[in-house]
């Protein structure tokens, strides 16, 4: 089947040969005469599969009749990324070269001007990420009751995102008449059931089992300890042939580490990940198409339907936590009928992980031994024993050596004890067999003696102990204080009042106070007076007391 058989108009037509295109993918040939007779569609499909333009093939010749409005998009286009966003539109820039259609790209990480610019002059496509669409949306940037046509590109994604909220919230902003393409690589029961509720008698295209491989990819996985992965990954980028490769990791931390250890190791290496701003990731995005650098540390946000040519390897540096994310990783390699291969390495913690990956795709993932027709070192697991034989030899070396160290007698002094040069002792004792010296590095305060210079440890036990020290001489109490039992006690002291007065000119003797003198406590009233007053009488009562 060619592309003239599938109803696209000539323009058009000149447009794909022009891109040297001439014969449609099974899911271009199934959804593109069924979009062009203006209904439903959920496609099923691996990824690399031209998906994409299978719905933006008969847009274009759709679109071309009609009269665009200003803030009022007659299409919209979702997409989960902002990659994946800015791939579909140049795409549109492609084949749209002979049509007279405007296309505005609404992505997170730029400003908002020129986009809000874009939408008054009125666009024919409208391609957008679902935050910024909802924030341009909430600001009354832009109305959607004019859009006839919404494609909800990479639905599975979106799902994981968590942008079916947001999706749901725009379908209900659309016009209830509209034409709705749900395409995705997989279908997980959240997409069907948003499909169910959003698309009228949808045909279902399934051009191969849902989370399908690509049968182009030759798939391997790497039995590795988790501190051997970065030896291992340099191995391969080595000895694989390797022309242009993209990596894989859970985490944006290891994307840069990774990244930077390899540029270390000599590899023309960038680096792709959800924290770096949109110019940084479109410029990354740039080298390595244009070939600059050929190795693409990347995490799962360059992992769907990003579009490169020639990538010959993918490497799942982590075994991915999602089974659906192991089938877009592998997917950014045999493309477009290409052949590539896949290498996932699997340490013992990702056993359930891959457990999950295989079930999803339905057959068991071959293992890649190294070294067996590669030239390499082993560096799986079942070679860890013969890299820890060295420390193993190191420990039973050193066991003698603590016993040895048991079975010397208490009254023997350690060999780090001697006496040193230049220390207060006894002469130390020479001997006529020098023992082997070994380089010793110099102290801060003077030089460490050799063991040739320090006794021999058989002729330790005649040393003379050390001499004890004379006891303290105990300190005679003062002579002009009397000790405490020969004071005076406090009950016999003469009263102060009876002491004599001091002469004329000299100073009264220093003597401890005495204690204050109680009150006796204060007799009560007598009874017989309890009731008569006693305090003043007023002036106006005309009468005195008593």
């Amino acid at each position: 089947m060619k592309f003239a058989d599938l109803g696209l108009s000539d323009e058009l037509l000149r447009t794909v040969a022009t891109s040297g295109y001439d014969e449609p993918t099974p899911i271009q040939a199934q959804a593109i005469p069924s979009v062009l007779m203006m209904k439903d569609i959920i496609g099923i499909a691996q990824t690399g599969t031209g998906k994409t333009a299978s719905f933006v093939l008969p847009m274009i010749d759709i679109l071309a009749h009609g009269r665009r409005r200003a803030l009022m998009p007659r299409s919209l286009i979702l997409e989960p990324t902002r990659e994946l966003a800015a791939q579909v539109a140049e795409n549109f820039v492609k084949y749209g070269s002979n049509h007279d259609l405007k296309m505005a790209l609404l992505i997170g990480g730029v400003q908002m001007g020129d986009q809000v610019k874009a939408l008054k002059d009125g666009v024919d496509v409208l391609i957008a990420t679902p935050g910024r669409l909802m924030d341009l949306f909430e600001r009354g940037k832009i109305l959607l009751t004019g859009c006839d046509l919404l494609v909800i590109d990479e639905a599975d994604r979106m799902l994981d995102m968590g942008f079916i909220p947001d999706i749901e919230t725009i379908c209900s902003k659309l016009p209830a008449q509209r034409q709705t393409l749900l395409f995705s690589a997989t279908m997980p029961p959240p997409i069907k059931k948003l499909a169910d509720k959003f698309l009228t008698n949808p045909k279902y295209i399934e051009v191969a089992r849902p989370a399908s491989n690509n049968t182009q990819i030759v798939q391997h996985k790497v039995a590795v300890a988790s501190r051997a992965k970065r030896d291992v990954l340099r191995q391969l980028l080595k000895e694989d042939n390797v022309t242009t490769a993209i990596v894989f990791c859970n985490r944006k931390t290891t994307v840069r580490d990774l990244a930077k250890t390899l540029k270390q190791s000599g590899f023309s290496a960038g680096e792709i990940h959800g924290d770096m701003d949109q110019s940084s990731r479109i410029a990354e995005l740039d080298r390595f198409k244009a070939g600059t650098i050929n190795i693409l540390v990347a995490s799962d946000v360059a992992a769907r339907g990003l579009d490169v040519k020639g990538v010959s390897h993918v490497f799942n540096y982590d075994t991915p936590w999602h089974p659906d994310d192991y089938v877009h990783r592998i997917g950014r390699t045999g493309r477009a009928g290409a052949t590539g291969r896949a290498f996932t390495f699997v340490t013992p913690e990702d056993a359930e992980a891959i457990d999950n990956v295989e079930k999803l795709t339905g057959g068991k993932i071959p293992i890649y031994t190294l070294g067996e027709g590669n030239g390499g070192g082993g560096a799986s697991p079942a070679d860890e024993p013969e890299a820890r034989a060295p420390r193993e030899t190191r420990a039973r070396e050193e066991r003698p050596r603590e016993r040895s160290r048991e079975a010397r007698p208490r009254n023997e002094s350690p060999r780090n004890e001697s006496p040193r040069e230049g220390t207060a002792g006894e002469e130390r004792p020479h001997t006529d067999s020098p023992r082997e010296e070994r380089p010793r590095g110099d102290r801060r305060h003077g030089a460490r003696p050799t063991r040739r210079d320090q006794a021999p440890r058989e002729d330790r036990e005649d040393r003379a102990s050390r001499e004890e020290r004379a006891p303290r001489e105990e300190r005679t109490p003062r002579e002009g204080r009397p000790p405490r039992e020969a004071r005076t006690p406090r009950e016999s002291r003469t009263p102060r009042a009876e002491q004599e007065a001091p002469a004329a000119g000299e100073r009264p003797a220093r003597t401890q106070h005495a204690e204050p003198r109680r009150q006796p406590p204060r007799a009560p009233e007598p009874a017989e007076d309890a009731g008569v007053w006693n305090g003043p009488v007023p002036g106006f009562l005309g009468f005195s007391v008593g």
